[in-house]
């Protein structure tokens, strides 16, 4: 047919493609009249996805929790996949690093937004019975975020506040996982005791932290600030999306997230306690941790000022 398309060229890259990766073209090809069509129900798996939400009780709002934190998980993922790709790239510009971290700060705006789900998605009446069958689990058990806040600045900024002096980059990685800010919202530091809530968190997933801890130490996105070209570290553009991203993350989603905690914790008629019996309060309001993954981008008076005006 004179209209046929001339395939010759693809059959060409194909051939090289799979010749780099040792591999025999003809197979591939062969393989390809036996694969069945793609459908977007088969790529999303959208059946393995929508069968992951297995209630704990009969209340119809325990949906809207696990499905909503569900999608937090999903979010958190695509924020390491972003932020992985500056700690691994060899050759870092600001373009490129600007728009790493805009893509970030969407995430995070998007989460932020959210938190209206959360706090006017659920019936308080229906929230208050089925968080007892949650005990002793929590948000406080989010992993991923915890690797992002690894993955966006140097531990000495995750230390708990009291303890920052005592410790620095010499310290070894064991002693600085024990003194996170994170630690206050599970620990008693005058008797030492852990709550089941860190306990269990630990046993999971504190050699995994330990690990990941060490490999982002010289590759965070703080660290990999500091390694641009002073001029660079100037840029008006990449300075504001690097303000923009930890005053989001640390201020404003915090405080999203701290509203909508109690939204439902206060607002029964006897007080309760967060599901893993942490102290919540001043684990998440930032003005008491004053978590700031990048300290330096900011004056003297916004970081004495850090989460009290609002």
């Amino acid at each position: 047919m004179s209209n046929q398309t001339n395939f010759d060229p693809i059959l060409e890259d194909l051939q090289k493609k799979f010749k780099s990766i040792n591999q025999d073209t003809q197979t591939h090809l062969e393989g390809l009249l036996y694969s069945k069509p793609m459908t977007y129900w088969d790529y999303i798996q959208t059946d393995a996805l929508l069968n992951l939400q297995i209630q704990r009780t009969t209340l119809p709002d325990e949906m809207v929790f696990i499905a909503y934190h569900q999608i937090n998980e999903l979010i958190f993922k695509m924020i390491l996949w972003e932020i992985s790709q500056v700690a691994e790239k060899d050759q870092l510009d600001v373009v490129f690093f600007e728009s790493k971290i805009m893509r970030v700060s969407r995430y995070f705006d998007m989460l932020t937004t959210s938190f209206n789900i959360m706090r006017e998605g659920m019936e308080v009446e229906q929230y208050m019975k089925f968080r007892t069958t949650l005990t002793p689990a929590s948000g406080f058990q989010s992993a991923q975020y915890r690797l992002i806040e690894f993955a966006s600045t140097e531990l000495i900024n995750l230390i708990d506040y009291r303890f920052r002096a005592k410790i620095d980059r010499n310290t070894p990685y064991l002693h600085a996982f024990d003194h996170l800010y994170w630690q206050a919202a599970g620990k008693d530091y005058k008797t030492g005791k852990k709550s089941t809530l860190l306990i269990n968190f630990e046993n999971r997933y504190k050699d995994e932290f330990l690990r990941f801890m060490e490999n982002y130490n010289t590759k965070n996105l703080w660290t990999r600030f500091k390694e641009l070209p002073e001029q660079d570290q100037k840029d008006e553009d990449l300075v504001k999306a690097m303000r923009h991203y930890d005053y989001t993350v640390n201020i404003t989603w915090v405080m999203a997230h701290y509203n909508a905690a109690k939204h439902y914790i206060e607002s029964g008629s006897t007080k309760v306690e967060a599901t893993g019996g942490s102290d919540w309060k001043k684990y998440m309001h930032p003005k008491y941790q004053r978590r700031i993954f990048f300290p330096k981008l900011w004056t003297k008076e916004e970081l004495e000022n850090w989460g009290t005006n609002i």
